[in-house]
């Protein structure tokens, strides 16, 4: 490609090194409407002929037919998807070829098919974490009523119901979605036209590339416009973002499949066995998705290292931009499906949840808010009394609601019989009717409101 400035051509090891195409021909869709773009606007503009400019995009059709028959051929010789596309294209229409690459340069190509790729990742992430949602929502409808522990600590705290334990999931999903929708709208501009880093002299129309493409508008500065990888980090710092709340629910499958919890048995298709242990049931899929999140991370990581010290405009550093960004919008598509299924195929044990949340004292803090609601004691002396009432309980091998009358009052005799009322877990998470609490009226509500935005 540059023989006229070069004797010799590279080292083997050079061009090894030097070769994207290994990795970029995942971009080649993008490539192939990136150049019809850019061709059809030379045509329009005269700076090509319009015979030629037709004949241009009739070869890039074949060029695109081929590789969807075929894929991509890794000739390192054609060191990336750009100067692979070119060759076909040659090869399909002539010396005619040669004039596509007029007023643009391979930098604002890459930019230009990059920023395509990735603005195509965030719509399959967008309808992936939808369905997530609609999952979540639906296990949570199921389960508006049923109680389970609440924790802090591990410890437990409070009962809750399931579905407000799932939507709690919904409401990070929601703020994902967001981020990686602030993401595609502040990366909707198209580099097309910044040529290698200072514009171009021929008459282009750089709106009529940006409109073909789908963006808003071409990129303000032609140094920034082939330099900026902002947008992958930014897809890579959501992604890192999503996978982290994706972990922390596989983390909880793991604790609540495990027997000591027996809070969820997970379904043979999200499970393995043990090579040794006939009875074991790994929660193998929810592992792996907690483990893709440090991975994720480090994809972002690594770009952000890669970029910190980069002068304007393109640096050949900028080739491994994309390895990390297509390695983690690889696993988080994976993470999403597989946490997905697991909500949708899980089996709730809902008994078990129940036990465990009558056994932890977990209406504890409802005999303390009975105390200062009905009997006028400032908190901080209804907590001391609460904490004598769960000790005698403890003593005594029983749940608090088990606790006699006799026994409380022993300890503070402004306790009557109207507080069994509250020490239920039932009657605990019934009167959690605050905006965003577990009561299911509420948890219904959420639900209700959750779909209502969603068709919005």
């Amino acid at each position: 490609m540059w023989g006229g400035r070069f004797a010799e051509g590279p080292a083997a090891v050079m061009r090894s090194i030097n070769a994207s195409i290994p990795f970029d021909k995942r971009l080649w869709r993008q490539d192939i409407a990136g150049s019809k773009a850019h061709v059809a606007m030379l045509g329009a503009t005269g700076i090509v002929a319009p015979d030629d400019a037709s004949a241009i995009s009739a070869g890039l059709d074949v060029v695109a037919a081929h590789y969807e028959a075929h894929g991509v051929a890794e000739d390192m010789a054609l060191e990336d998807i750009h100067m692979q596309s070119e060759s076909r294209l040659a090869a399909a229409i002539g010396p005619v070829a040669g004039r596509l690459h007029t007023a643009r340069s391979r930098n604002d190509q890459v930019a230009t098919d990059f920023k395509l790729w990735v603005r195509d990742a965030i719509d399959e992430v967008e309808t992936a974490l939808a369905a997530f949602q609609d999952a979540l929502l639906t296990r949570a409808e199921e389960h508006a009523d049923s109680v389970m522990p609440g924790f802090t600590h591990l410890q437990s705290a409070q009962p809750v119901t399931l579905g407000h334990h799932l939507m709690a999931y919904h409401e990070m999903i929601a703020r994902d979605r967001s981020r990686f929708a602030d993401a595609r709208k502040r990366m909707n501009l198209s580099p097309l036209g910044s040529a290698a880093l200072a514009g171009t002299g021929f008459p282009i129309d750089r709106e009529m590339t940006a409109a073909a493409l789908g963006f808003d508008g071409p990129t303000r500065n032609s140094l920034d416009g082939v330099s900026d990888r902002d947008f992958a980090i930014e897809y890579l710092t959501c992604a890192t973002q999503c996978s982290l709340h994706l972990s922390r629910l596989a983390e909880e499958f793991v604790l609540w499949a495990s027997q000591p919890f027996g809070f969820v048995a997970l379904s043979d298709q999200w499970s393995t066995g043990s090579s040794i242990m006939p009875q074991k049931r790994n929660p193998d899929a929810a592992e792996l998705v907690r483990g893709h999140a440090g991975r994720i991370l480090g994809c972002m990581t690594a770009l952000m290292v890669t970029m910190k010290g980069l002068p304007l405009a393109y640096s050949k550093d900028m080739q491994d931009d994309k390895p990390p960004v297509f390695e983690a919008h690889d696993l988080l598509g994976l993470s999403i499906a597989a946490m997905t299924g697991m909500v949708e195929s899980a089996t709730f044990r809902t008994t078990r949840m129940r036990e465990v949340a009558e056994a932890g004292f977990a209406t504890a803090t409802d005999l303390a808010d009975w105390l200062v609601r009905e009997a006028g004691v400032p908190f901080r002396e209804a907590h001391h009394i609460t904490g004598q009432a769960v000790a005698r309980a403890e003593a005594l091998g029983l749940k608090l609601d088990a606790l006699p009358l006799t026994a409380l009052q022993a300890i503070d005799s402004r306790i009557d019989e109207r507080v069994y009322d509250v020490l239920s877990v039932d009657a605990s998470v019934a009167s959690r009717v605050s905006f965003g609490g577990t009561a299911p009226v509420r948890v219904r509500a959420a639900i209700a409101a959750a779909r209502g935005r969603k068709t919005a």
